[in-house]
């Protein structure tokens, strides 16, 4: 896959939430909520700033990210469910 996102965007693919509760019931497909935690796989050069420079991105390629519920866009390149989001949309990353 070749994509360079733009900017202060970064690309991440979704990790999947378990598929039980802790009482052990399985969920099915249409109970599951979507996925808030993810993969970077490839970030933007930074947003510009208003003096003209480039500030780099807080979040590099293969750090696992919390992000808000209903942020970026869904893309699916080559069968892959990938999600669009602006470095704003980041919560927080996980350690």
């Amino acid at each position: 896959m070749k994509l360079k996102p733009l900017g202060d965007r970064l690309i991440v693919k979704p990790v999947d939430e378990e598929e039980t509760t802790a009482s052990g019931l399985v969920l099915p497909d249409t109970a599951k909520e979507k996925p808030q935690k993810g993969k970077v796989v490839a970030v933007g050069d930074g947003a510009i700033g208003d003096d003209g420079n480039r500030r780099p991105l807080d979040v590099a390629e293969g750090d696992e990210v919390l992000y808000s519920k209903f942020g970026g866009t869904d893309i699916n390149v080559e069968g892959e469910e990938l999600l669009v989001l602006r470095e704003s949309d980041i919560l927080a990353k996980v350690a």
